[in-house]
């Protein structure tokens, strides 16, 4: 018994030993077990934190994508309005020099129209200085008139066999003609009682004595027998050469 007392002891030791250290090893498990636990709790929140990151990463790539095709179209924008600023400048310069080049067009007739209307002014000076001062002469429109009555001319208003009187003011009107060659002649018949054969009788008297017998060019002069309103007579017409007026001003505007 005493021998196997010992045994016991040890056993009894060995076996005290065992079950302490079989509860130290479980309660290191339990200790394992929670920090596993822990340490997946914080692996999925490091995973959710990652994910969150990746999601915010994409959305900014995303964006700065965005703001990147924005700032090309912006720059495209600015690039075109630059150019059509440009156009717009160049079409304003273009407008500008062809209002530049009608003034100058305008501003060519009117010097024009302006230097026949003074020479109508000059003429019409040197017209009564030819027929004297007594003449009916008058100035309408840039056109110088001559005016003088049937009685004068013809004696009655059927007649077309010209008065002395009447070609001795021919004359006088014949010198002004030749020394205005500027100037186109137009007899003008104005007639009161509708019966325009007499009137054009004397209107014709008159461009024929011109012509033939004053040697005025024929071609300075034209006819024409009206309805005078109220009033009769012959008029010479002294007007400018309109033709010769616009090609001068059809010149100035290819010049231009």
């Amino acid at each position: 018994m005493k021998k196997k007392l010992p045994l016991i002891l040890f056993l009894v030791i060995a076996s005290s030993a065992f079950s302490q250290r079989k509860s130290e090893l479980f309660a290191e498990i339990d200790t394992l077990k929670t920090r596993i636990s822990e340490v997946e709790q914080e692996l999925a929140k490091a995973r959710r934190e990652i994910s969150s990151a990746n999601a915010e990463a994409e959305t900014l790539k995303a964006e700065n994508i965005t703001l990147r095709d924005a700032n090309a179209t912006l720059l495209s924008n600015m690039s075109n309005f630059s150019e059509l600023s440009k156009q717009n400048s160049d079409n304003v310069d273009r407008a500008m020099e062809a209002l530049a080049r009608k003034e100058r067009q305008l501003s060519g007739i009117n010097d024009m129209i302006s230097a026949n209307d003074s020479t109508a002014i000059v003429s019409l000076t040197r017209i009564k200085q030819t027929l004297g001062e007594n003449a009916k002469v008058g100035v309408e429109g840039g056109i110088v008139v001559i005016s003088n009555s049937i009685t004068a001319l013809f004696d009655s208003d059927t007649s077309s066999e010209l008065t002395e009187e009447g070609k001795t003011w021919l004359a006088g009107v014949a010198s002004v003609i030749k020394t205005n060659p500027n100037f186109k002649a137009e007899v003008e018949g104005l007639n009161i009682t509708g019966e325009y054969g007499p009137t054009y009788n004397q209107v014709a008297a008159v461009a024929s004595a011109l012509v033939t017998t004053l040697e005025v060019p024929a071609e300075s002069i034209n006819v024409t027998a009206k309805d005078g309103n109220f009033k009769e007579g012959i008029n010479i017409k002294l007007q400018p050469d309109y033709k010769g007026f616009y090609a001068k001003a059809k010149e100035s505007t290819k010049g231009n």
